[in-house]
């Protein structure tokens, strides 16, 4: 008697086995359909089609490109047709050199030069293979169950952007990539929402985990190092500035606020000499995205913390804030208080650890409030006194 084949055997215990059917949508195919959907809610929401013209808004303008391109692909078109609801692929746009005429000074807005060898009437603006293959690599992209919290700062963005308060400019260092930061990628806006903790790849590049939310309502989460790769490939690719200067961040979180990161002070438990002795005023100030406690989980291995444990004596919350830019102004203002120390990392070589300061917690908070309320260009720190005093003239 033959042996029975594995699915006979299931069938005599009542099982039904049906064979795995291989998804019929590509991650390329998905992303032309979260592009068109772009398209088919700012119809929805304006009640009319996306045009070309220097007086549209960029975000129309750049829906208007999308679409004729769309159109002129028989392969989306045959794609899309099926979710047309709103016959936008049958629609007829204006000319085609007034369309192309457009889509250049679009470029030019954004600050490329279309030269011939990168015709904007080629594809190489709407979703090009080398762009297609920069968004492959930075994983596929899955529903934001949150959006409704992320979508109210992409319209915050747009309303900046028209105004004049945010400009896009070419996105040039992967230090730009950090959380809070917009950008636009593969012709979509995109936000960092979160940065996890930055670890070392193997080939000795610093790299991180990033959750990124996306103005069709979309998200990934990519390595920094991908999203780097995906803005150089993209000829289009952008950062948006930030807006000017206010407030840095609140006490209390607004309904639209996304948290962006903590100021974190911590205490060494080094035995060092001169760190017991002063170890009450020797602090440690910096900022992360992330948690601190996962931070500071290998302080006793790491030079940065003197090579010992710490602890945590003061948090402060950030909301909506660039936590680079204030990072650097809080090490700015308190390099008269920086620590002078040097000591032997674990193979002997002689290191200057950074962001440790001779100053009491008390001042501390001073100078987060100074910050807050924007007063802290009036000030200076005074380390014979310990204490913040008006800045000279």
């Amino acid at each position: 008697m033959a042996d029975k084949t594995a699915e006979e055997l299931l069938a005599e215990l009542g099982i039904e086995v049906e064979a795995a059917s291989p998804s019929p949508v590509s991650a390329h195919d998905e992303r032309v359909i979260a592009g068109f959907e772009d398209i088919q809610r700012f119809v929805d929401e304006q009640g009319r089609v996306p045009q070309h013209g220097e007086s549209r808004d960029i975000f129309e303008r750049m829906y208007a490109v999308r679409l004729d391109r769309l159109r002129a692909m028989p392969e989306a078109v045959a794609l899309l047709t099926p979710l047309d609801r709103q016959g936008l692929l049958q629609s007829g746009g204006g000319p085609a050199e007034e369309a192309a005429g457009d889509a250049a000074a679009l470029l030019a807005q954004l600050g490329i030069d279309p030269v011939a060898e990168n015709d904007i009437t080629s594809l190489k603006h709407v979703r090009p293979t080398a762009e297609r293959k920069a968004a492959d690599e930075i994983a596929n992209r899955s529903r934001c169950e949150d959006f409704e919290i992320f979508k109210p700062l992409f319209e915050k963005v747009r309303r900046e952007l028209d105004g004049g308060v945010r400009q896009t400019r070419p996105f040039e260092v992967k230090a730009e990539i950090d959380a809070g930061r917009f950008f636009i990628v593969g012709g979509q806006m995109a936000y960092v929402a979160e940065k996890g903790e930055e670890f070392t790849q193997e080939y000795g590049d610093r790299d991180a985990r990033l959750r990124v939310i996306y103005d069709n309502g979309t998200e990934s989460n990519v390595l920094m190092r991908s999203l780097q790769r995906a803005l150089n490939k993209d000829e289009a690719g952008r950062r948006i500035t930030e807006p000017g200067a206010g407030p840095l961040f609140a006490d209390t979180s607004e309904e639209a606020d996304v948290e962006s990161g903590t100021i974190y002070v911590l205490r060494s438990k080094s035995t060092l000499p001169y760190v017991a002795e002063n170890r009450d005023i020797i602090h440690k100030i910096g900022v992360t995205g992330g948690k601190v406690e996962t931070r500071i989980s290998a302080a006793k291995n790491d030079p940065t913390y003197l090579l010992a444990d710490v602890e945590i004596v003061a948090t402060y919350e950030l909301f909506n804030i660039n936590r680079v830019r204030l990072e650097a102004l809080l090490h700015r203002f308190l390099t008269p208080a920086r620590l002078d120390l040097e000591l032997p990392d674990r193979f002997g070589k002689l290191v200057r650890p950074r962001e440790w300061y001779l100053i009491p917690l008390s001042v501390i908070d001073q100078v987060v409030a100074a910050i807050q309320d924007g007063s802290i260009d009036e000030l200076s720190y005074d380390p014979a006194t310990a204490s913040l005093i008006a800045r000279r003239a």
